[in-house]
């Protein structure tokens, strides 16, 4: 027969009730109390339900994070990346990691996040491709729920978050182009309505405002953030009587389908056109030509962010609720490096 909680509580002549809050890590319990109650678990070999736990401490134990995607993109690496820096994190905490994908402001997102907020399926939830006016950091905060997010939006109350500074690291990224040489730097964005689109094209502007670099709107093309995305905006950007010399893309996965474009007109990238991405992810140091990019420590970024969204289900204020970290230029072979 199974060892259960009420053997015990016997063994040490103790309530129910005690054993399982020094098992479950209360600190009404004497640490001396806890410690006897832990060595008599083992010695019995009693191991606790987490269900019951979890019904006990009305707690899920996880943390949610739904991919906003339309399309198959687990294969994306920026997300395999930050995902897997969730999941490492969260198990140092004893806690899992639920993730779901629904298309940006589709029924199918509200429904999910709604669900789970009513169920309790998760204590916490991270965000992430954050929107200019964006609906789940208004319903998440309204509903008292813990969230965190990579990246801010443009509402007047916004949620705990960490981000890299992706206006100055664009600006960095013309001024690296510009002392290169090139003065007809095209910049190949991403949808509208998120956040890192206004920042990143803002950093552009800024780039070449600060070379004295007239904007050109020809330059600046829409993208989608994924290979197919890139390779489509830059064959349109090469095909124009004056082409662009050098190429940004808004994340490095555009970035690389720019290089994929420029291959196919014959042109040698780092040599004929220069060509950048934004995130650093592990794809970007294997192309060939190696990626020119910033190092956003995408992975680093996701395990801070399940920190954060820890101390605040355990009601720890944050020292640091917004965290704006300083770009770094990684500069390979994709511009001349």
């Amino acid at each position: 027969m199974s060892v259960t909680i009420r053997d015990v509580a016997r063994q040490l002549n103790l309530s129910i009730t005690t054993v399982s809050r020094a098992l479950d890590g209360y600190d009404d319990v004497a640490q001396e109390t806890r410690q006897r109650v832990v060595a008599a678990a083992t010695e019995l070999g009693y191991a606790p339900s987490h269900t019951a736990r979890q019904l006990r401490r009305q707690r899920a134990d996880a943390i949610g994070y739904i991919l906003p995607t339309s399309g198959p993109r687990f294969s994306d690496p920026f997300f395999s990346e930050f995902i897997a820096g969730l999941g490492d994190e969260a198990t140092s905490h004893n806690l899992d990691v639920l993730v779901s994908a629904a298309a940006p402001d589709s029924p199918a997102e509200r429904q999910l996040y709604e669900r789970w907020v009513r169920s309790r399926r998760v204590d916490g939830i991270v965000l992430s491709r954050m929107r200019a006016y964006d609906w789940r950091v208004k319903y998440l905060l309204k509903s008292r729920f813990p969230v965190v997010a990579l990246g801010h939006t443009l509402l007047s109350e916004d949620a705990p978050q960490i981000e890299i500074n992706a206006r100055a690291g664009f600006t960095r990224l013309v001024q690296h182009l510009v002392e290169r040489g090139h003065h007809r730097i095209a910049y190949i964005g991403a949808p509208p309505d998120l956040t890192l689109q206004v920042d990143r094209l803002a950093g552009y502007r800024d780039g070449l405002a600060a070379a004295q670099i007239a904007l050109d709107p020809s330059l600046i093309v829409d993208g989608d953030m994924t290979r197919p995305g890139g390779y489509q905006a830059a064959r349109r950007l090469l095909a124009v009587s004056q082409p662009p010399t050098a190429i940004i893309g808004v994340n490095d996965l555009t970035a690389i389908g720019a290089m994929r474009a420029a291959h196919e007109r014959g042109l040698v990238v780092g040599r004929d056109i220069a060509v950048t991405g934004y995130d650093g992810i592990e794809d970007a140091e294997h192309t060939q030509p190696s990626l020119t990019t910033i190092d956003s420590s995408v992975y680093d970024l996701a395990r801070q962010l399940v920190k954060m969204v820890c101390a605040i289900i355990d009601g720890v204020p944050l020292a640091e609720p917004r965290m704006l970290l300083e770009p770094e230029v990684i500069v390979r072979g994709s511009t001349g490096g």
